[in-house]
């Protein structure tokens, strides 16, 4: 049953709203009817539905789930998993006493291994990025990766695609179930750098293919993060490094807007925290998917351009003929609603909030870097200590006082520092790909990047202007021309 479709049970709903709105105009005498609000009686709709069965956004599927995560909408087939008994210490002092990485390929590894191409997803993207035998539907990189594709032929190259630690499409997130008690992590679960993401993915590479250097990183968005962050990590361990719409270290205006969706997500009454999984004690807990919604609206805002939606949809009314409504009028406005709508369901909230926050705390500096090692070494030690008494209180523990601190350092001191961090990338031939019309990552982060790379004559720098892509952030997902283009000439460059 389509659970946007009306029920009886919405039906009657539907009804009462409507009889509260007039009994209400009735006794007020109002000069002017009650607005109805449809978009409201829809979610308040989906809820009790989502209620009456037993959550169905969060029971478990069992045949597609490894881990009895729950199923978010999305197709859970056809990847295989990559499990590591070892622990993975964290940048910020957590850690992960074993995790599994979920992980799709095409095409076949050479006999000397050295054919691999790893791609690195954005926030909310799966291992799925091309059809396969084992799963026939279409990846959402489909048009970029195949036989004698331009961009990635599988033909010459072995392609691997993860699905990031801290997702919920096969890899350990905050869905999994914590080793220590088998339930799951919620909001239990330690905070994730970039880096700590690649590490993970480096000893899949390593130990489930016997990789000792990747022919190419590939990524976008948070992927491209993660690309430049391997080749920081391990630069022996890569020859060529991609990275589309990205930057070296997130920018305040990008970490202000996620601020404001992770808000808008926590703000709903199922979201309990973190703790909205169903248990044994209470099997009826939904998924915050209200709070979802509105925040996958925010983020589509920043996912695409102001030129493409002037001539897509301009001011356009769905019916110019009746009056405005407070629900979705506008037809930017349903295409907002209809996205959101469609991601409420699809992916994990918790997940949303921790890998949206892990964007925000990208940064290539060597300062981050030192800390970072300094806090892994010292969880290193609690652990073979046992030391769990002892723990310091994490921040989210600790009582919130308003504070007028600014920030300690000029911004001449904050780009030697990164500068400094990125300096294992120097040398490495490196592809940057910028989109003017990208209002997430603009393009003079892209800039940057070759920038504090010294201009290096390995990089190159490919940006796209308005007449090339009218997409925005998206373009990466859309533009096969530009984009793949410039991506298959520079892996071709001289394999």
């Amino acid at each position: 049953m389509n659970l946007f479709s009306r029920s009886v049970l919405g039906k009657r709903i539907f009804k009462n709203g409507m009889h509260k709105a007039v009994a209400l105009q009735a006794s007020s005498k109002s000069s002017n009817p009650a607005m109805q609000f449809p978009c409201l009686d829809k979610m308040e709709e989906l809820s009790e539905q989502l209620r009456n069965k037993h959550g169905t956004c969060s029971s478990v599927d069992a045949t597609s789930s490894p881990n009895n995560e729950p199923n978010y909408g999305k197709v859970r087939s056809g990847f295989k998993l990559y499990k590591s008994n070892q622990p993975l210490f964290l940048d910020y002092g957590g850690v992960l006493p074993k995790f599994q990485i979920a992980y799709e390929t095409w095409g076949n590894l050479n006999k000397d291994a050295s054919n691999a191409v790893l791609i690195h997803t954005g926030l909310s993207a799966s291992s799925h990025a091309k059809s396969s035998p084992d799963n026939s539907q279409p990846g959402w990189w489909e048009q970029f990766i195949g036989p004698g594709n331009a961009m990635l032929d599988t033909n010459r190259f072995f392609v691997i695609c993860t699905n990031v630690l801290g997702g919920c499409y096969g890899s350990t997130g905050p869905s999994s179930p914590d080793p220590a008690d088998n339930l799951p992590y919620a909001t239990r679960f330690p905070m994730l750098s970039v880096q700590d993401i690649i590490r993970g993915q480096q000893r899949l590479v390593k130990e489930q293919f016997c990789i000792e250097k990747l022919y190419a990183s590939v990524g976008c968005s948070m992927g491209g993060m993660q690309s430049l962050a391997y080749a920081q990590q391990f630069p022996q361990a890569v020859e060529k490094v991609v990275t589309v719409s990205a930057c070296a270290r997130s920018h305040p205006s990008s970490i202000a807007m996620r601020h404001a969706q992770r808000q808008v997500l926590m703000a709903d009454q199922h979201w309990k925290r973190g703790f909205y999984y169903p248990s044994d004690e209470e099997p009826n807990r939904i998924l915050p998917h209200v709070g979802m919604k509105l925040a996958r609206e925010i983020a589509t805002v920043t996912y695409r351009s102001g030129p493409e939606w002037e001539s897509r949809f301009g001011t356009e009314r769905l019916n110019e003929d009746i009056p405005p409504v407070l629900c979705p009028d506008f037809l930017i406005e349903t295409y907002l609603d209809h996205q959101g709508e469609k991601f409420s369901l699809e992916y994990d909230p918790n997940s949303f909030l921790y890998l949206s926050k892990t964007m925000d705390l990208f940064d290539l500096s060597q300062s981050h870097q030192d800390r970072s090692n300094r806090r892994r070494a010292e969880a290193q030690r609690a652990l073979e200590k046992s030391d769990v008494e002892d723990k310091p209180p994490r921040l989210c523990d600790e009582p919130y006082e308003a504070t007028k601190k600014r920030r300690t350092t000029t911004v001449e001191e904050a780009r030697e520092d990164l500068r400094k961090g990125m300096e294992p990338i120097i040398g490495k031939e490196l592809l940057v790909v910028g989109v003017k019309s990208d209002g997430l990552f603009p393009y003079w982060q892209q800039r940057e990047i070759v920038d504090l790379l010294g201009g290096d004559k390995n990089i190159e720098h490919v940006e796209l202007d308005e007449s090339q892509s009218l997409f925005g952030h998206d373009t990466f997902l859309l533009d096969l021309e530009h984009v793949g283009g410039s991506i298959g000439r520079f892996l071709k460059n001289d394999f």
